[in-house]
């Protein structure tokens, strides 16, 4: 008789809780496919996380595991001190674009050089999305924002970030990945790029940085399926999706 695998919540979720998520935001993809690997890896009693200043501040609600706040943009510092001091633990940051790729930009880039023995996630959807839909670092071209509401113009503003590609230029990171979570089957290669995270980390072979490319229909204006569609039509092209850096 064959066995009936349950889509049911995941242990390390916090029973009774729902997110605050808009309807369409990668989010609560993200937390889900992390809680997965937490179990998986039996890790729910060694984690620690890094709740960034951004929509993901209050996962600390969501998931059941040990938690940091830290200042915004700081994370990758906090965590550094952290796995510094408890080695044995399993130490990873989750930020969003605006927190890691603008006033975080220092401290992701410094502790990727270090080649610190943490995972960092990295939420990109290319805007400001807690505090109103402003500009982010990777906004792209002509896409409108609250402060750009003509559109990003790289005579005034530059041109988008790529973190993957920054990154990879560094002698020691470990692991530099980019997905995104736009279908069913791009969600199941994002959750094979975040276990590698999770498994080089325990493997101790240095710092993992994984790119997420997600949605933010509110403040893009667009429905759900629409926001989902945009990532594949317009942000892949500029964010090409793949392995960076992969040091076996």
């Amino acid at each position: 008789m064959s066995e009936t695998k349950v889509y049911s919540r995941p242990e390390s979720w916090m029973e009774g809780v729902h997110t605050h998520y808009c309807p369409g935001c990668g989010h609560g993809i993200a937390h889900r496919i992390i809680c997965e690997l937490i179990d998986e890896f039996d890790l729910q009693d060694k984690a620690i996380s890094m709740s960034p200043v951004g929509c993901s501040a209050m996962m600390y609600d969501y998931i059941n595991i040990d938690y940091v706040e830290a200042p915004h943009g700081r994370a990758p510092a906090v965590a550094t001190g952290i796995k510094r001091v408890l080695p044995e633990n399993f130490v990873f940051t989750y930020q969003g674009d605006g927190d890691l790729a603008s006033i975080g930009i220092a401290e992701i880039i410094h502790a990727a050089n270090r080649g610190e023995n943490i995972t960092a996630i990295f939420i990109n959807n290319a805007i400001y999305g807690m505090t109103g839909g402003q500009m982010a670092p990777t906004t792209l071209i002509g896409q409108k924002a609250t402060t750009c509401p003509l559109g990003r113009d790289p005579k005034l503003a530059g041109y988008p970030m790529r973190m993957c590609e920054m990154l990879a230029t560094l002698e020691t990171p470990s692991y530099i990945e980019r997905v995104t979570l736009a279908q069913p089957k791009y969600i199941k290669k994002a959750k094979a790029a975040i276990k590698k995270g999770f498994q080089n980390q325990l493997d101790k072979k240095g710092f993992s940085f994984i790119e997420v490319l997600s949605t933010c229909p509110t403040n893009w204006g667009k429905p759900p399926v629409k926001a989902f569609e945009w990532v594949l039509d317009t942000m892949v092209p500029y964010y090409p999706l793949g392995v960076y850096k992969d040091f076996e």
